[in-house]
């Protein structure tokens, strides 16, 4: 009962996306912080049991319990005074601009602009999935979808990786959700998977038989599977070319405006996940108008 009227009233509908939204918008600059520490950890951990360094008896003492480190724990702080942010210094968009003034309550060190942005990119990128297509399922997954793709985006920013606990979920709920039908059929977004991946693998390889230099990451294979499980196969060469088009003018760009070194990697995880977000939305029209332009 409650569902259904909220499904009936817009406002009322885009009011409570906006604002569950931007809560989920501040969790996701927790993880686009803390994932790539955490997996730094677990990779160094990871290296010493395999390295197996041992101090010797005489030297040994107790061990010490470690910090958890983790998306819930310790509790945020200024990264330079250490203060310990209270609650209602983390209110999204509210503290940034009201009460914190963009600086810390301690230190007045300038916080970052990302992080209100971050929340409310994510904010008005669920309002309007929600605008345009209902309070319903179908949104709710467009709205999901478009999270991962906002942290991907932003981690692969900051640190040139896709991590796999985000791309590889995505794939399998992708691939769940159509085997209803919801975006595309079971084969579409199976072989959208599949070809995704090898298609990207493919060039990889292809580039470094050529160069004997590696051109992109794994994880764009797995971005480029996810996002053909979501969208399928039909939709992987509009992704293709509009990635590598908007890729290509983006890093032209950096490097006449020196910007950015011509051998300095540039990520493509950003350019993959933009055009995998519009072709989930405007896929049909977009291939539509591509083939008319090329008279075909």
């Amino acid at each position: 009962m409650m569902f259904e009227l909220i499904e009936a009233n817009i406002w009322l509908s885009l009011s409570l996306t906006f604002v569950f939204a931007l809560m989920v918008g501040s969790f996701l600059n927790v993880v686009i912080h803390r994932l790539p520490l955490m997996m730094e950890r677990e990779w160094q951990l990871m290296a010493a049991e395999a390295a197996e360094v041992r101090v010797p008896e005489a030297q040994e003492t107790p061990a010490e319990p470690s910090t958890p480190f983790n998306l819930a724990q310790p509790a945020s702080t200024c990264p330079n005074c250490g203060h310990l942010i209270r609650w209602y210094e983390n209110i999204p968009l509210i503290s940034y601009c009201l009460i914190l003034g963009g600086k810390c309550s301690s230190c007045k060190t300038s916080i970052s602009l990302r992080y209100p942005l971050i929340e409310l990119i994510t904010a008005v990128i669920s309002g309007f999935i929600v605008w345009q297509f209902g309070f319903n399922p179908i949104a709710f997954g467009i709205v999901f979808f478009s999270w991962c793709l906002i942290t991907l985006t932003a981690i692969d920013i900051d640190h040139q990786l896709l991590p796999d606990k985000i791309t590889l979920p995505l794939l399998w709920i992708g691939l769940i959700l159509n085997s209803f039908g919801y975006f595309t059929t079971l084969p579409s977004a199976l072989w959208g998977a599949v070809f995704g991946y090898l298609s990207l693998w493919s060039v990889f390889w292809l580039f470094k038989l050529v160069t004997g230099k590696e051109g992109m990451g794994y994880g764009d294979f797995k971005l480029l599977a996810a996002l053909g499980a979501w969208t399928g196969a039909d939709m992987l060469p509009l992704i293709i070319l509009t990635s590598s088009l908007i890729g290509a003018i983006v890093g032209g760009l950096m490097i006449i405006f020196n910007r950015h070194e011509s051998q300095t990697p540039i990520p493509f995880g950003p350019y993959l996940a933009g055009a995998g977000w519009v072709a989930l939305l405007w896929g049909d029209d977009l291939t539509g108008w591509y083939l008319q332009l090329l008279n075909i």
